[in-house]
């Protein structure tokens, strides 16, 4: 900034002693003109012409500084700076012969007239001749830089703003000024077209940006408009992903604001970019409020959903106590060192322990007594758990039925389960074990005076073992990117939005509610992969292979959130509906559940899958090995 300050205030003085200096000039030009000779001037009218020179000087540069005219960029102006500049001068001429005109002798009116029209005119070449002489050296600088930027990565620059300003600074002032070369800047700003910014020309807005990017061979594109709506986001990204160049783009405008950007922190544009819709905000005040002076229990909360709720709860700083469960040590361990380092403050307590234990379920509510439960623990791969469907009932189903038998003995206020969309009309083990959790929920409410709900959702974004990473790391390793069919779709949304609503809807728990989240618009698995190839800078099927391998073991092609005859009705939150629930035989479910559980052990996995299809009556499984066991004993799925 203070270089920037001493060029500006370099410029204005080279202006200022321009003017001066062709005032005094024209002075002359036109006298001579007039008079054909100096000797007059030399002589009687000597005092004269000073003193007219003296004021004409002052005035001129008065209204020149209050018409900001020497703060204006001359290397590439617009035409307000010349009107502006007219103005400016013209008033500058009155007001001098307001001051003069007592001194005025007819015979120096043609020579008043002579000396305006070439004064002016040599304000304005003055200023013409900058912007030629500038241009003139861009051209020169971008001639030797493209000489110098030979094996380097070439990069385009979207926005010409002060963030993109500052990123082309850091560009070539760190290391990254012997490996990359900005050749391009794109902005909207129609006045900002056919100009140059730190030597490097503005050709245009968006719609130049493939012409560009393939006529200069550009290898990186950076997306510098921190403060852009997530709509523009998306329309730019979309223009973008057609040039094959690599896309980066700024984290936000928390870093702006402070100062903090620099272009190590430019980030991958992630898929979430091109959804074209601002983050769901929802307000938690009415959550937090229900959670004042709680005691919260988390089971699975090392995951990606119990982990995000930890964050969000832990934030509210409203919580007697957070207590997270989980089987798996690491990411609990993660969990806490993360609160611990943000929230010291917070009564956390970690443990170890399995959802399938009884016993250890009974230590955490007898000396804890948790007011609320969210339940997050699951298995949920659903490949896996085809191959090991005791373990998803185990875990899933048992799990449930332990952690819901504690909370109602110990009474419990509400228990929050996190339910799947692939509990609809379930075609795999891990739904329709969800499914099954659902209907526990619903039978213990009953009897209870625990309020006992579900949230059913889809996919989300970046969750661990999701579509996201996966895609990544396929695409880094050089692909193939693998799909399991060409119209396989999914919902998906980004983990803080889906765990704001399921707390959100766990506040307007009364007991018993399946609450469906609004999942938005399904998004086709096989333009996710396009787009996020294309986003790295690689073109699909040339580069890297897209590669359909078949739908896996109990996989569908559409993802549904409500079972058919549950219907759905509103509640006061638009993102947030209420499945009604299905008539269930709690007598008969707990007898079938207390069956399975007491010969687990002695049954086969298709056994298994029996057993769950008895509970389930909407299960249909699809899966290849249990159907041809079922047609080799003459059984049809």
């Amino acid at each position: 900034m203070r270089l920037k300050s001493f060029l500006k205030s370099r410029l204005m003085f080279f202006l200022v002693i321009a003017d001066t200096a062709s005032m005094v000039l024209c002075v002359a030009v036109a006298y001579l003109l007039k008079f054909e000779s100096f000797s007059g001037l030399l002589g009687e009218y000597g005092g004269k012409f000073i003193f007219f020179l003296l004021v004409d000087l002052v005035t001129t540069t008065v209204c020149f500084l209050l018409f900001r005219i020497y703060e204006r960029v001359w290397q590439y102006p617009v035409f307000n700076d010349y009107s502006d500049l007219f103005l400016g001068f013209l008033v500058s001429k009155l007001v001098s012969n307001l001051i003069l005109y007592k001194h005025w002798d007819k015979a120096f009116l043609t020579w008043f007239l002579t000396y305006f029209i070439l004064s002016g005119v040599a304000i304005i070449t003055i200023r013409l001749t900058l912007r030629w002489v500038y241009n003139f050296l861009q051209e020169k600088k971008i001639r030797q830089s493209k000489e110098k930027s030979a094996g380097k990565i070439k990069v385009m620059i979207i926005g010409a703003g002060e963030a993109g300003r500052m990123i082309m600074s850091e560009l070539a002032g760190n290391r990254f000024h012997y490996t990359h070369k900005v050749v391009a800047i794109i902005d909207d700003d129609k006045k900002m077209h056919g100009k140059y910014l730190s030597g490097i020309k503005i050709y245009g807005g968006r719609d130049k940006i493939i012409k560009v990017a393939r006529e200069l061979e550009v290898d990186e594109i950076y997306l510098t408009m921190p403060s852009a709506s997530a709509a523009t986001i998306k329309k730019i990204l979309e223009i973008c992903k057609q040039t094959d160049c690599k896309l980066k783009r700024l984290p936000g405008m928390y870093q702006f604001i402070n100062g903090q950007l620099t272009a190590t922190q430019l980030k991958d544009v992630e898929y979430i970019d091109l959804l074209g819709r601002e983050p769901i905000n929802v307000d938690l005040n009415p959550v937090f409020m229900s959670l004042t002076d709680k005691t919260v229990l988390i089971t699975g909360g090392g995951g990606s959903i119990g982990s995000e709720l930890c964050r969000q709860i832990a934030a509210s700083k409203v919580v007697r106590r957070l207590i997270i469960l989980d089987i798996a040590e690491n990411g609990a361990y993660d969990v806490q060192q993360e609160l611990k380092g943000r929230y010291p403050e917070l009564d956390l307590v970690v443990l170890i322990g399995s959802v399938r234990d009884e016993g250890r379920l009974d230590e955490v509510f007898s000396e804890y007594r948790p007011d609320i439960i969210y339940h997050a623990a699951a298995h949920k791969h659903v490949p896996l758990m085809e191959t090991s469907p005791k373990e998803a009932v185990k875990n899933n189903i048992f799990g449930t039925l332990h952690l819901a038998q504690a909370a109602d003995r110990y009474d419990a206020e509400r228990f929050v389960m996190i339910s799947t969309d692939k509990a609809v009309n379930p075609t795999n083990v891990m739904g329709a074990t969800k499914r099954v959790c659902e209907m526990i929920i619903q039978a213990f409410n009953r009897t209870s005076k625990t309020d006992f709900v579900a949230v059913r959702f889809g996919n989300v974004l970046g969750s661990n073992g999701s579509v996201i990473p996966l895609f990544k790391e396929q695409i880094a390793n050089g692909g193939p990117v693998t799909v399991t069919h060409p119209d396989i779709i999914r919902y998906f949304m980004l983990i803080p939005e889906a765990v704001a609503l399921v707390l959100k809807a766990g506040c307007f728990a009364k007991g018993g509610e399946i609450f469906v989240l609004d999942m938005g618009t399904p998004v086709k698995i096989a333009e996710l992969a396009e787009n996020m190839i294309r986003l790295s800078g690689y073109k699909p099927n040339i580069d890297i292979e897209i590669k359909f391998t078949g739908l896996r073991e109990g996989e569908k092609l559409y993802e549904e959130l409500l079972i058919k005859e549950e219907g759905i009705q509103k509640t006061t939150d638009d993102l947030i509906y209420i499945a009604k629930p299905t008539e269930i035989d709690s007598l008969e479910l707990f007898t079938k559940l207390s069956d399975l559980e007491n010969n687990i052990e002695h049954f086969t996995r298709f056994d298994i899958i029996d057993k769950v299809r008895e509970i389930v009556t909407t299960y249909r499984a699809n899966n290849s090995e249990y159907n041809e066991h079922k047609q080799s004993i003459g059984v049809m799925n």
